[in-house]
């Protein structure tokens, strides 16, 4: 016979490992992203080795972080599952059809300056947490 309070503390624990992973991935993946963007002009002079040393340690780390990211995600119950799954559907359509249009406007000379990605990570990103936030009050 199965003990539900068992099981239960076993996907708590589970759930809270998952989610320890995953931080410490994400600020590994974040530390390596700063340093291949300001090390190769502050510390190391644009060395070509060094920098392509750090963008491909980035590049390790970051697909670690997603392999944690998907652990975390299968970890998680059927409801936590579906509020993320739309959050992220919606953050990658808003970033596509945003990113898209935003990049048009400097090709039809509608604006002066460049498109910068960082303003669509940014937009991802909000456009994610205000999903999440409105998908737990939806199935509350």
């Amino acid at each position: 016979m199965s003990n539900p309070d068992y099981e239960k503390n076993n996907y708590q624990t589970k759930n809270i490992a998952n989610n320890i992973t995953l931080r410490n991935w994400t600020i590994a993946w974040v530390v390596t992203m700063a340093i291949a963007a300001f090390a190769p002009k502050f510390i190391w002079d644009f060395n070509t080795s060094l920098t392509i040393i750090a963008l491909v340690v980035n590049l390790a780390i970051g697909l670690r972080m997603l392999i944690a990211n998907r652990a975390y995600l299968r970890g998680l119950d059927e409801m936590q599952q579906k509020i993320l799954l739309e959050a992220m559907a919606l953050a990658l359509g808003v970033g596509l059809v945003v990113g898209l249009s935003y990049e048009l406007l400097e090709d039809i000379k509608l604006i002066t300056f460049q498109p910068e990605i960082a303003h669509l990570v940014i937009l991802m990103g909000i456009t994610y947490l205000l999903a999440v936030i409105s998908g737990h009050r939806k199935y509350q």
